[in-house]
C-alpha cells in the first residue's frame, strides 16, 4: 500500500506493548512516516481522558476514542455522538436489572472516566489514570460510551436484545461489553474524518487486535492484524504482522514505507 495517507492504530494490544508503553523504535519509525507526509492516528475504545496519557509522546494528528463516539483532528472535534443524560440513566438501570444490581460499570463522558469497581482498578493497573469512583445512583450525564461486565452469556444476550438502539461489542480480555449509540463504531468515525479531511478510505492502513477492530480493518484500504490478535481479526485482515511486544508495527512500517 504505497499511496497511504493515514496510519491508524488501536491502542491496547496494538500500538501499546503489554507494559502499556509505545516502544522507542515504534515512535521513531512513526516520526519518520510523519516526515514523509503520512498522518498518524489512534482509534481506541478507551475514553479520551484515559487515552491521552499513553500517547503524549506520539501526539497523533487524529484521535478517535470511546469506540468511535468522539473523533478529533489536531485537538479539534470533528464528530461526537453521545447518550443523553436520560438515556445514560436508563441504560445503567437496565444493566442492573438484567445483569445484577452489583454489576460493574464504567462510563466515558467528554472529560471523565467513571467506574464503580469493587476493587480500585488503579491499584491493579496504574494506566487507568484519573478515573472517578461513583455508585451511579442518580447518575445522569451525557455519555460517549458505557461498559458493563457481564460474566453470564445469557444476561449479556438479554441486555443486548433490550438495548436495540445501541451498538455492542465484547472485549476479548474478560467479560466486558461496550455500548455506544447505534450508529457509533470506529469505522463510522473514520468515515466522518475522511469526509472532513478529504482522505479516501483506500488511503488508510489500520492496525488492530480485538473484536471491536473488525469493522475498522474491513473498512480501511489495508487492514492489518497484530500477531497477538484474536483469530477472528486475523481471518478478516489483509495481513498479519508481528505481535505488539515484538515491534510488529515498526518492522512492518520500515519494510513498507521507509
Amino acid at each position: 500500500m504505497k499511496n497511504c495517507r493515514l496510519l491508524l492504530f488501536d491502542l491496547d494490544g496494538t500500538l501499546l506493548r503489554s507494559d502499556k508503553t509505545i516502544s522507542k523504535r515504534t515512535l521513531h519509525v512513526l516520526q519518520q512516516c510523519r516526515q514523509k507526509g503520512i498522518l498518524i492516528g489512534v482509534s481506541t475504545s478507551r475514553g479520551r481522558q484515559n487515552a491521552l496519557g499513553f500517547i503524549e509522546e506520539l501526539q497523533p494528528d487524529i484521535l478517535i476514542t470511546s469506540g468511535g463516539a468522539l473523533a478529533e483532528y489536531q485537538g479539534e472535534s470533528l464528530y461526537r455522538a453521545e447518550f443523553t443524560g436520560e438515556e445514560t440513566k436508563a441504560l445503567i438501570a437496565a444493566a442492573r436489572r438484567i445483569c445484577g444490581a452489583d454489576c460493574e460499570i464504567t462510563v466515558d463522558t467528554i472529560d471523565r472516566h467513571y467506574w464503580n469497581y469493587k476493587i480500585d482498578p488503579k491499584k491493579q493497573d496504574v494506566s487507568w489514570g484519573d478515573s472517578v469512583y461513583t455508585d451511579f445512583e442518580n447518575f445522569e450525564q451525557y455519555a460517549l460510551k458505557i461498559c458493563v461486565e457481564i460474566p453470564d452469556d445469557e444476561h449479556a444476550k438479554r441486555l443486548q436484545e433490550h438495548l436495540t438502539d445501541c451498538d455492542c461489542a465484547r472485549f476479548s480480555d474478560g467479560f466486558w461489553y461496550k455500548f455506544t449509540k447505534k450508529s457509533v463504531t470506529k469505522e463510522r468515525a473514520i468515515a466522518e474524518v475522511c469526509g472532513v479531511l478529504g482522505i479516501e478510505k483506500e488511503e488508510i492502513a489500520a492496525f488492530g487486535d480485538d473484536y471491536a477492530d473488525s469493522g475498522m480493518l474491513a473498512f480501511c484500504g489495508c487492514g492489518i492484524a497484530m500477531g497477538n490478535a484474536v483469530p477472528e481479526i486475523k481471518e478478516i485482515a489483509d495481513r498479519v504482522i508481528g505481535s505488539n511486544d515484538e515491534d510488529g508495527i515498526a518492522a512492518y512500517l520500515e519494510q513498507t514505507y521507509l
